[in-house]
């Protein structure tokens, strides 16, 4: 079992190193084109940042007995939904018309951390309303229940980590919120995500820009670690592999 962990432990290292080397690229050539007063937005919608996530992620789906023939990546990602036509997801399997897995794979690094928050957290949630909805009236799927994945990633650094205020003009937030960080508002967002059933498995990561390089990140959430969000998909899986 150590060596299973200690392998998969890699994996997620080489996943986290892929990400920061696209996101150094991608900074880069927006540097060169002197596009720096965007705030960077070419290295943060430049994708491929998250493909060393999902090369993983497709690697456990195959193991776990699915054939490539029916995992779909930059291609083919798009799912009915039932407020709008269709939404574009980063990883779906899907076999005999069935919708086996969808996937939601996304990062935020600084420095504005604020904005940010507010747009990824709505955006997974109006994406987790509108496959259910789809789903529940029909759109896709008589037999299985699709398994719905949601992937964070964040820069750890002093300004995520550090206690955000919050403003309270007519009612109070709730307590777990007030003096939290965005990396523990992140956690508290992916642990709700699954405690509401938006999601199957959830999974928050950790990394800062430099040491990320080597590989490093954290887990700071039991709950919310890869090997647990890697075996809910594996259960999935198997009970629809080939």
């Amino acid at each position: 079992m150590a060596n299973k962990q200690d392998d998969l432990h890699s994996k997620v290292s080489q996943a986290v190193t892929h990400f920061w080397q696209m996101r150094r690229i991608q900074v880069e050539k927006q540097k060169r084109r002197g596009s720096t007063d965007q705030g960077y937005r070419g290295a943060v919608t430049g994708g491929a940042q998250m493909d060393g996530f999902i090369s993983l992620i497709t690697e456990t789906i195959v193991s776990a007995g699915i054939d490539k023939k029916h995992i779909f990546f930059q291609k083919s990602l798009e799912l009915p939904g039932y407020f709008r036509p269709t939404k574009e997801w980063d990883l779906l399997v899907v076999k005999n018309n069935q919708l086996i897995m969808a996937l939601e794979a996304k990062s935020q690094v600084g420095p504005s951390f604020g904005n940010n928050f507010n747009n990824r957290t709505e955006e997974a949630m109006g994406s987790a309303l509108d496959l259910w909805t789809a789903y529940r009236e029909g759109a896709f799927n008589k037999t299985v229940k699709p398994w719905l994945g949601y992937l964070f990633m964040l820069e750890d650094c002093a300004r995520s980590q550090s206690p955000v205020s919050v403003k309270e003009p007519h009612f109070e937030v709730f307590p777990e919120f007030k003096g939290a960080s965005y990396a523990k508002r992140y956690e508290i967002f992916c642990r709700k995500l699954l405690r509401e059933r938006h999601y199957n498995a959830a999974c928050f990561i950790v990394s800062h820009k430099d040491k990320g390089l080597n590989g490093d990140f954290a887990e700071p959430a039991e709950d919310l670690m890869f090997n647990i969000f890697a075996n809910s998909l594996k259960a999935q899986i198997l009970a629809y592999g080939d």
